[in-house]
């Protein structure tokens, strides 16, 4: 594998309102990766916050909202999983979005796309796909039964993941490997010097402290065309309070 340069994008670093005060916006990372000859980018999407305590408890209302050079951005990414659909062979048309199947660390998971609340893509991880993935939709990116475990992303606008045992805190920051500031939720990898495109997410989250109301922010993220750096999502920023 080789590693190129390594591109941050910070996305939405306008902030809305004191209900949404400690969420600081999405964090694009991108590093190039090679396997069996094949180039590809590896997006690494981050939510950043500024409070020490922050917990991100779900995700929800993924929605592609346009630029992407792919001819099907839904359907652009790549797996290399150790699932049933892939079984370790890297490839756009089988796969799952669930991190406990990415399998190796070294010669799977960079090479995979999949979708977290923090923590590390492994068998142990929590998260879970919530109902959007089920229904809604249409054609060939229409949701099914097969949930999450599909190697497209549904054009719904309403796909969500969640951590299904807050306990553990993986969610939180500053609880490894998160950093101090930021909590993983996606890697998305795609064929090298693409566009991603621009997407809308919607993050739950509280400050750690049992009890404490959950708060939601909508933002954007995306990778900017080869070459460029953008700040993206400075507009359109919203959040709201759960009372």
């Amino acid at each position: 594998m080789k590693n190129g340069m390594m591109i941050a994008s910070l996305a939405g670093l306008a902030v809305a309102g004191s209900a949404s005060a400690t969420f600081v916006g999405f964090v694009v990372v991108t590093t190039q990766v090679t396997t069996g000859g094949v180039l590809l980018d590896q997006h690494k999407i981050f939510a950043r916050f500024n409070g020490p305590t922050d917990t991100v408890l779900n995700v929800f209302n993924l929605a592609y909202n346009g630029s992407s050079s792919a001819a099907d951005p839904y359907g652009q990414f790549y797996h290399k999983d150790n699932s049933d659909y892939s079984g370790g062979v890297l490839g756009q048309q089988y796969g799952t979005w669930a991190p406990q199947l990415t399998g190796s660390a070294t010669l799977n998971r960079p090479f995979d796309s999949f979708l977290v609340i923090g923590g590390t893509a492994s068998a142990t991880n929590s998260t879970s796909a919530d109902p959007s993935w089920n229904s809604g939709g249409s054609g060939t990116h229409a949701g099914n039964a097969s949930g999450w475990n599909r190697a497209d992303l549904l054009d719904n606008g309403t796909m969500g993941w969640f951590n299904s045992s807050p306990p553990t805190l993986q969610g939180r920051v500053g609880v490894a490997p998160n950093t101090a500031t930021d909590v993983l939720l996606a890697q998305f990898v795609i064929d090298r010097g693409g566009n991603f495109g621009v997407w809308s997410l919607t993050v739950g989250y509280n400050d750690g402290v049992a009890g404490s109301a959950v708060q939601f922010a909508t933002n954007t993220f995306g990778v900017p065309a080869p070459g460029a750096l953008a700040l993206l999502g400075l507009a359109g920023f919203a959040g709201r309070r759960r009372r």
